[in-house]
């Protein structure tokens, strides 16, 4: 069978979960090789194994995080060398759609991004997209080249599978490129405890008619009580009221979990193509006619502020 190389996301050898559904996808169309990077890689090696990786290899060097995406797409590429896979799975992060992109170039290959699902094909891995608002769902594989493919967190369950997760090291050459930005300095993100974004399973955002920062609060409560993330409509984070960090839409960030609450957003186009992949979108809204009831699995026309809190109250009831 043919092998998959699979890019690792991890911070300090912690493998983050879309990596895993990415090993599950990888077993449909070939064996998986996963690719970890930098700080912690070796510390990856088991946890890949018991999702399905035959093989781990393993590179870590200072140009990995003391310079931005270069190093990462020149270890891709020789990983790509020397496995000859017959595709290339990355998560649909923005770091890992600007290496993907530029692997696809050096190799002379076709690009897939933002893919709900894979499946094995004649001539092919065949990914299926949802385009326009969800008004489309599309099908497509490379025609030339080896396939890369970005794949939307949560497109996927965790399914472990063992196996033999072997070790290799994997020398890789930087090119001159691969120096040519450096990091100066990071900042940590202050915790929230609350999931990740783009990975959490549930997310519960607010929208213009949460009507001030202050007022995030009755969405934060509702997040928690579901033990979700918290998202915010463009118009809520430009008016000041929540940190673009946590934006969902065409200009912020993609999520695609299996619960999406939209609370006060009215359901532009914008905000429509960052959240349309979602299992399950239930809405509330005071306009009867606000477009986002165009998309829902369940609607509540009626106030917010009426009707969150007794949905928290609710939960936390129904958990007690």
């Amino acid at each position: 069978m043919a092998e998959v190389l699979v890019y690792v996301d991890h911070v300090d050898g912690a493998v983050r979960k879309p990596t895993l559904e990415l090993l599950t996808l990888a077993r449909r169309i070939g064996e998986p090789v996963a690719v970890a990077l930098g700080n912690g890689a070796a510390d990856t090696v088991d946890v890949l194994a018991e999702h399905g990786a035959v093989k781990v290899l393993t590179a870590d060097a200072p140009e990995f995080a003391d310079y931005l995406v270069v190093p990462k797409v020149d270890a891709l590429q020789a990983a790509f060398d020397a496995v000859s896979p017959a595709a290339v799975l990355l998560s649909s992060s923005a770091e890992a759609k600007e290496i993907a992109a530029r692997l696809a170039v050096r190799i002379g290959s076709g690009i897939i991004t933002d893919a709900v699902d894979l499946e094995a094909g004649d001539e092919g891995p065949v990914a299926t997209q949802s385009a326009f608002a969800a008004s489309y769902t599309t099908k497509s594989r490379v025609s030339k080249g080896v396939p890369v493919i970005t794949v939307k967190p949560n497109s996927a369950p965790v399914e472990p599978a063992s196996a033999a997760g072997a070790v290799e090291t994997l020398a890789v050459t930087f090119s001159a490129q691969a120096t040519g930005t450096k990091v100066l300095s990071r900042t940590p993100r202050e915790s929230t405890g609350r999931p990740e974004l783009t990975e959490a399973a549930i997310v519960v955002s607010g929208g213009r008619g949460v009507n001030g920062a202050e007022n995030f609060a009755v969405i934060e409560a509702l997040a928690d009580s579901l033990g979700a993330a918290v998202g915010a409509s463009r118009a809520a984070v430009d008016a000041g009221w929540y940190p673009h960090t946590n934006q969902v839409g065409q200009t912020g960030k993609s999520v695609s979990p299996q619960l999406y609450i939209a609370n006060g957003i009215s359901g532009a186009i914008q905000h429509r193509a960052g959240m349309q992949t979602s299992k399950t979108i239930v809405a509330v809204n005071k306009d009867a006619e606000a477009p986002i009831f165009d998309l829902v699995d369940y609607g509540v026309v009626g106030d917010l502020f009426d009707v969150v809190p007794q949905l928290t109250e609710e939960i936390n009831t129904r958990k007690g």
